[in-house]
């Protein structure tokens, strides 16, 4: 098999296609000819040395990809080999092929290409959970997406169309917006000529969102939780301000923690606000709860309510073209890697 090595930290050029054996699948596995994987700013980070749960360079990460079965561990019951399937994957989804536990494998509908089976597991998995499972976002309510033109933005701005009358902010630069509004965004927002805060505050005055997903860290998250109304909840599930020109920068990282908001239980209790993090590289243990949420995914795809946009695929030979692509802030949607 093909795998995409990061060989050590540092810019793109590190990246590195190797050849290896293909992996046999243990009881319980399913192995995966890998068609399309996708590619999220985590493994962009992990190149880049800040993604703490990455594994020790020389690597292979990737969490997503889509492709057939073409074998099947002891045990398997509900795959079966030649299966079009999406899988999550605790790396070395990067891969041409991949073996995963049964439980972190979907059937895709037939309608469903490869390219958009690898956009959907973790940008998806993500906004619906942060939506459905922590939140549970009713009609009528307000909701600020930060990165909206981004792969988890785009699954959430789709996802809060499915709930009546929920209004969407998104920030995104000012080129991305006719995407964002195509996508469900109502009120997008260049962040960099306005300040989002301010621009919320005069449209709804002042404590008024429901929810803000916050995607950026640091001081935003002091921000975002500032607009929440009473019973609003700030979900954290990434920290982009960390990133500063695909380098490691010691005082970036000082600088960050040092903007990060003091928040406590008398605090949130008092405010009658919540905090909530996400991170769905977590949520291994939880399988179950996490294929339950893939397969109403597949559902709601189907019903045509959600459909995965991939703005660009690259070979595995392009991976760095790729990472550049990703971390520049260029793409608006997913953003695919195949073999």
């Amino acid at each position: 098999m093909q795998a995409i090595w990061i060989t050590k930290h540092g810019a793109p050029k590190v990246l590195e296609v190797r050849e290896s054996p293909d992996p046999d699948p243990a009881a319980g596995e399913v192995r995966i000819r890998v068609r399309a994987a996708g590619l999220n700013f985590a493994e962009v980070m992990a190149r880049q040395g800040l993604y703490p749960d990455a594994p020790k360079t020389p690597c292979v990460v990737g969490y997503e990809v889509a492709g057939e079965v073409d074998a099947l561990g002891e045990g398997v019951s509900d795959v079966k080999v030649g299966d079009r399937v999406a899988a999550m994957t605790r790396f070395g989804g990067h891969a041409s092929v991949v073996v995963v536990p049964e439980a972190r494998v979907f059937a895709m509908p037939e309608s469903m290409s490869f390219e958009e089976g690898a956009a959907l597991p973790v940008n998806y998995l993500t906004a619906y959970h942060m939506l459905f499972e922590i939140k549970r976002v009713r009609p009528g309510e307000k909701v600020l997406v930060h990165m909206a033109a981004g792969g988890v933005g785009t699954a959430a701005l789709q996802l809060c169309r499915t709930v009546d009358d929920v209004t969407t902010y998104g920030t995104c630069s000012a080129k991305k917006h006719e995407y964002a509004r195509g996508h469900g965004c109502d009120h997008p927002i260049d962040y960099r000529s306005e300040d989002y805060a301010e621009v919320i505050r005069r449209d709804l005055g002042d404590k008024q969102l429901d929810l803000v997903l916050d995607a950026l860290g640091g001081r935003d998250w002091k921000k975002g939780y500032e607009l929440l109304r009473s019973t609003g909840t700030l979900v954290a599930f990434g920290w982009a301000n960390m990133n500063v020109g695909g380098k490691r920068s010691l005082l970036r990282v000082v600088s960050q923690m040092a903007g990060l908001p003091r928040y406590t239980p008398m605090k949130m209790m008092q405010d009658n606000r919540s905090i909530a993090g996400v991170n769905m590289g977590h949520l291994w243990h939880e399988g179950a709860m996490v294929r339950r949420e893939g397969l109403a995914l597949m559902k709601l795809y189907e019903e045509g309510k959600i459909k995965p946009h991939v703005d660009r695929v690259f070979s595995f030979a392009e991976a760095a073209a790729a990472h550049e692509y990703l971390e520049s802030g260029k793409n608006v949607g997913k953003v695919v890697l195949t073999p």
